[in-house]
């Protein structure tokens, strides 16, 4: 005689089943929360150096990838750990790259010889100066450019200190964008066309 198998409680099991999927979508949140994490920071605006691109208080997404795998571009806005303030990150824009010539004369910004169009900044800059970016070094400048600790004052950022660069903004809501400007210069257009024939 065959015997009868105990007939199982369809509540228990799903009861089970629920903890057990709620279990797995915990684990899957904190594992992308991770992974998200270890890709973008989120950083906040704290002053007046990158206005009127940005304003104290804004909130930026922050690619901290980008630079593992490429290099930076000339009008990136970045974030890095200060030279002079180990510990503290500073936004600021991408101005001179590795072996480029930076001046600022008579208002204007130029680099390697080349007057740059700036949209963002919105008053002639008050100083002047030239500088030659080293090797493995970036020349970094505030939008805000009176107004600003960048490398017209301490110097130039080295390589390792940058974090990533910021490509939105999403907090205030009525402020939401993507974060895309960057320097092309003439020239090196110029360059790359003549290559391309």
């Amino acid at each position: 005689m065959a015997k009868k198998q105990a007939a199982k409680d369809p509540k228990k099991k799903t009861t089970a089943g629920m903890i057990w999927e709620l279990v797995q979508t915990l684990l899957m949140a904190a594992a992308l929360y991770f992974a998200i994490d270890f890709c973008i920071a989120r950083v906040r605006v704290e002053n007046i150096s990158m206005e009127t691109t940005f304003t104290e208080g804004e909130l930026l997404m922050v690619n901290k990838l980008n630079y593992k795998f490429s290099e930076p571009e000339r009008g990136d806005v970045v974030i890095f750990e200060a030279p002079t303030a180990p510990g503290k990150d500073y936004i600021k824009r991408m101005i001179g790259l590795p072996g480029d010539e930076v001046a600022v004369k008579d208002g204007q910004l130029y680099i390697n010889q080349e007057l740059i169009a700036e949209e963002w900044i919105h008053e002639p800059i008050a100083y002047s100066g030239e500088w030659l970016v080293p090797e493995n070094q970036y020349f970094v400048l505030g939008d805000n450019r009176n107004h600003s600790s960048d490398s017209h004052s301490w110097g130039f950022v080295p390589r390792e200190n940058l974090i990533g660069n910021a490509f939105f903004c999403y907090w205030p809501l009525n402020h939401i964008r993507v974060v895309n400007s960057k320097i092309a210069l003439q020239n090196e257009q110029i360059s790359a066309s003549n290559k391309g024939n």
